[in-house]
């Protein structure tokens, strides 16, 4: 994860900033990246969630996600068990 400033943490734990990415039983597939690159056109932060048992440790979770941020050319601001803040 990259370390960011007070208020993008602030505005990634707020609760009322929704999950619009579900990474499925399939994993990383062209359409997920394709999808958090077109709501990071006009969204500056987003949300994804992994579904559960895709990713059965942290670490795993952690390469997950680490690799949709570098396909994306995006930020990896918060990871959070299931949970991961992308921003760009």
């Amino acid at each position: 994860m990259v370390e960011v400033d007070k208020r993008l943490r602030k505005r990634a734990l707020d609760p009322t900033l929704e999950v619009t990415i579900r990474v499925g039983k399939s994993g990383l597939t062209d359409s997920v990246v394709s999808e958090l690159n077109s709501q990071l056109k006009t969204r500056t932060m987003v949300k994804a969630k992994l579904n559960r048992g895709l990713a059965d440790n942290s670490a795993d979770r952690q390469n997950l996600w680490q690799m949709l941020a570098e396909q994306t050319s995006s930020k990896l601001i918060l990871m959070r068990g299931n949970i991961a803040v992308f921003y760009r």
